[in-house]
């Protein structure tokens, strides 16, 4: 059973982490699961208060997400170069605990606890300013030695003299060139020579153009320059890992104070993550008490527009273990009792609460039973789930927990589902924890009038605007309101008195207050018919076609005699070659009418019967005969 995400508490959690900088606060904030230490609690409660007041004071923290800097101490730890980079992100850091310290040095002026942690920090400004100033732009810069600056120079000249070399050649053999401007190939300067100048050009050929006609040969002058260049370069990266490995000893050196700062910025990152998300939600610090008792001045749920959200009144503990909230479907019961745990929950993970005040007992665990549970995959109906999850309720409870459940015995018959609500509440009053139930059953609500620890709430409903007003009366059992509202949005006077009287009796329809005009109900589905296809005639189907018409059967292509018209359903006779057949009219087309083919009143019988048939015929109509038509049999084609 997740119990965050039922009430919502995941959500708080997705806000929350998004306020946190570093990933190590985030994670953090991830697993974070509610405190069952009161010391451990009041100090983190403590923390997010002085975090929040910090930061109304001196704006937001100058904090760095220190992701990449434990894998970067790790390869330092281990021997190996850091690259420009991988030191100008330490070098980040440093200057982000640098600001943090200057930052929680003046909260000390407020007299605020979280400003000490200033006094566990050590920005390394040693380390900090010889990598800021040996590294710029993730890059050793040329100034970090003297050695390093003189060599890039000599580059610098070295390369100036090899390109004027080659620019001299050009203007020597301008008739010679292909272009008016020298480049380089393999960091070697070249000068574009016709291919038929070749030979009076002293030099290498290093490459030609796509087409053959230009080359690129470097001048014989040229070449010491680059031998030279190249022994400078090598001078250059030795000085530039000398730099480094210098750096990264340093940073190896220092590595335990660095983590020592970092864990101090990922954990003040944390405390003032909750100061960031109370301002946000203009929370308040509850206060804890050990007398399981819960009090919430205008609580509101932190996930709804607080402009909207209308603040709710709580109180349970002392003399009253349970709660059990009755009302309309559109009442709030189910917010109102998400609202509350939600709250505590809240505050026992060290977060500051959506209320004007707050007084919270800490509970040992957080248990409910809210919405639909339709388990599809265990193959389980709502009844099932909803029942497999009060178990799971029961089993976990004890006097220190705190239970919500929602919709009480519902999902399955009325009679046996009440039965089932009161066993449950009998259960949980046994537990001794502190419990809100929500229900429709009106047994429900006497049993809990009768109860000593027990006792009824009803949210309040605004019956002129059908809304709820989410406003709970602890002490009233509330109503349905289903036959009210019903009546309300227009259900008909015929229907309602129905409705009245199998639910309440012939008295209570009597004094039931009807609307005054009697409604009907609207058909808005008059003017829409179904359009069905019309089907054919069967006399427009005997007349396409007659016996004797010559047809073509598809696809065969085949030549065949009509021997019998088209029936009901489109299907007609067909003698062909050696058999008849049943075939659909639309795969027959007409090819000769019969009355093309053959006289008026002629005798089909001579090409569809047999001779012996014909006789029979011709016995039967001039008297009785025993003797037997003998039938062909039948073809049948789709």
């Amino acid at each position: 059973m997740d119990i965050e995400k039922i009430i919502e508490f995941d959500k708080i959690k997705e806000m929350w982490m998004k306020l946190a900088v570093t990933e190590e606060a985030k994670e953090k904030i991830r697993k974070m699961s509610y405190c069952l230490e009161e010391t451990k609690l009041r100090k983190m409660m403590r923390d997010t208060t002085q975090g929040k007041n910090l930061m109304e004071k001196l704006g937001t923290p100058p904090l760095q997400n220190t992701g990449e800097i434990h894998e970067i101490l790790i390869a330092a730890e281990l021997g190996s170069c850091l690259t420009p980079s991988q030191l100008g992100q330490v070098e980040r850091v440093l200057a982000s605990i640098r600001r943090l310290k200057l930052y929680l040095e003046r909260g000390k002026d407020f007299g605020n606890s979280l400003a000490y942690y200033e006094e566990n920090l050590d920005s390394l400004e040693s380390l900090r300013e010889e990598i800021s100033r040996q590294i710029r732009n993730e890059e050793v810069d040329d100034y970090a030695s003297k050695d390093l600056a003189r060599i890039r120079k000599e580059i610098v000249k070295c390369r100036e003299e090899m390109k004027g070399k080659a620019e001299q050649v050009m203007r020597t053999h301008k008739a010679c060139m292909a272009d008016n401007f020298c480049t380089f190939r393999g960091g070697r300067v070249c000068v574009p020579v016709k291919k038929e100048f070749k030979l009076k050009i002293p030099g290498s050929v290093l490459d030609k153009s796509s087409t053959g006609n230009t080359l690129f040969i470097e001048p014989a002058g040229a070449a010491k320059y680059y031998e030279e260049l190249q022994s400078l370069k090598i001078g250059e990266e030795n000085e530039v890992y000398r730099i480094l490995y210098t750096l990264t000893d340093m940073v190896s050196s220092a590595e335990e104070r660095l983590r020592e700062d970092i864990f101090y910025m990922e954990k003040l990152d944390f405390i003032f993550s909750k100061g960031k998300l109370s301002m946000d939600l203009e929370g308040v610090e509850p206060s804890f008490n050990t007398e399981r008792k819960i009090a919430l001045i205008s609580a509101r749920h932190p996930l709804m527009d607080k402009n909207i959200n209308i603040p709710l009144q709580f109180e349970i503990g002392v003399d009253t273990r349970g709660i059990v909230i009755t009302g309309p479907n559109t009442g709030g019961k189910t917010v109102a009792i998400k609202t509350v745990m939600l709250n505590c929950m809240m505050a026992q993970c060290g977060l500051h609460v959506t209320c004007r005040e707050a007084d919270i007992c800490m509970n040992s665990s957080y248990l409910c039973d809210i919405g639909d549970g339709q388990n599809i995959s265990e193959n389980l109906s709502t009844f099932s789930a909803h029942i497999k999850n009060v178990l799971e309720v029961l089993r976990e409870a004890d006097k220190e927990s705190f239970v919500i459940m929602d919709e009480l015995g519902s999902g399955t018959d009325p009679a046996e589902g009440m039965g089932i609500a009161i066993a449950i509440l009998e259960e949980l009053k046994k537990r001794g924890g502190l419990f809100l139930v929500t229900t429709h059953y009106p047994e429900v609500k006497e049993y809990a009038k009768k109860q000593g620890e027990i006792v009824n709430a009803r949210m309040t409903f605004d019956k002129e605007t059908l809304r709820p007003t989410y406003q709970m009366v602890i002490g009233e059992a509330g109503e349905s309101c289903a036959l009210y509202i019903a009546d309300r949005l227009g259900m008909p006077n015929e229907m309602l008195r129905t409705a009245v009287w199998a639910a309440y009796g012939e008295d209570a329809l009597r004094a039931w207050n009807f609307q005054k005009e009697e409604k009907k109900p609207e058909n808005k589905t008059a003017g829409k018919i179904i359009r069905r296809k019309e089907k054919k005639r069967g006399k427009e189907l005997e007349e396409k076609y007659h016996i004797g018409d010559s047809v073509m059967v598809y696809p065969e292509k085949k030549i065949g005699i009509v021997c019998q018209g088209i029936n009901e359903k489109g299907v007609l006779r067909v003698q062909l070659p050696g058999k008849k057949i049943w075939i659909n009219h639309k795969r027959v087309k007409l090819h000769v009418k019969a009355s093309e083919l053959y006289p008026e009143d002629y005798d089909f019988s001579i090409i569809f019967d047999t001779v012996e048939n014909r006789k029979i015929r011709h016995n039967m109509d001039r008297n009785y005969t025993e003797e037997l038509i003998v039938m062909e049999e039948e073809n049948r084609e789709a």
